[in-house]
């Protein structure tokens, strides 16, 4: 399945228009999909964002804005790449590969889209942003606009979750009940608070490129091998 017409190469230039392209991806790919099951649950919570930037939710809309576009790019390169998977980037390459395997849940495909997009892609969109705009991670007010974001993250979540994790179901099905039991242990705001360490870190020797490339490649396996771990047919 492409969606290569749906992806252009060139990168969104303001939040809407990842949003657009969002909403484009998920006409293209059949529900089923496992880039799709990320990709709605990403649009759903990219849509809240971009609420809140417009109600001054934040102390710096600006600073967010601009996170909230490059953090997009990076997905869109990852799904832009899905016909050539010799192109994906490791992290998002687990999503890739089984996103059509049969016994593997929607709730495990999305967890697993926000593996790769959060633990690899976030920390490389902090950074890039910061570049951006002549400013650092430390400096006020980013992180505490960033952990403002947990609070929509973690609601969208649990949303999620409940849409699979319903009572009967999980009950009277051994299926179910071992998926739940496979991703209860992973959460995104466990993984937004890894992905501000090491956006640190990664800002800390952003003029290494020996150090910086050990670091990205280190993370770039780590995170595909948490996606493996989630993406398990059980």
């Amino acid at each position: 399945m492409s969606i290569a017409a749906s992806v252009p190469d060139t990168p969104v230039a303001s939040v809407a228009e990842a949003i657009a392209r969002m909403e484009a991806i998920d006409a293209a790919l059949p529900a089923a999909d496992g880039v799709a099951c990320f990709n709605r649950m990403y649009l759903a919570v990219i849509q809240e964002v971009n609420s809140r930037i417009s109600a001054g939710f934040f102390a710096d809309p600006v600073f967010m804005a601009q996170l909230d576009v490059t953090f997009a790019n990076l997905y869109f390169t990852a799904a832009g790449a899905l016909g050539d998977l010799a192109a994906v980037p490791l992290a998002w390459l687990p999503l890739a590969e089984r996103r059509d395997m049969a016994g593997i849940e929607p709730i495990q495909f999305a967890l697993a889209g926000m593996n790769a997009h959060i633990n690899h892609d976030l920390p490389l969109a902090l950074v890039r942003t910061c570049a951006a705009l002549a400013t650092s991670p430390d400096a006020d007010p980013h992180f505490a606009d960033y952990q403002k974001v947990d609070e929509l993250l973690d609601g969208a979540e649990q949303s999620f979750r409940e849409s699979f994790e319903t009572a009967a179901e999980l009950a009277v099905d051994r299926h179910l009940a071992a998926v739940a039991d496979l991703i209860g242990n992973w959460t995104i705001n466990d993984a937004r608070d890894l992905a501000w360490t090491n956006c640190l870190l990664l800002w800390a020797v952003r003029d290494d490129p020996i150090a910086r490339g050990l670091f990205l490649d280190t993370l770039a396996a780590s995170t595909a091998l948490a996606s493996r771990l989630l993406l398990v047919a059980v």
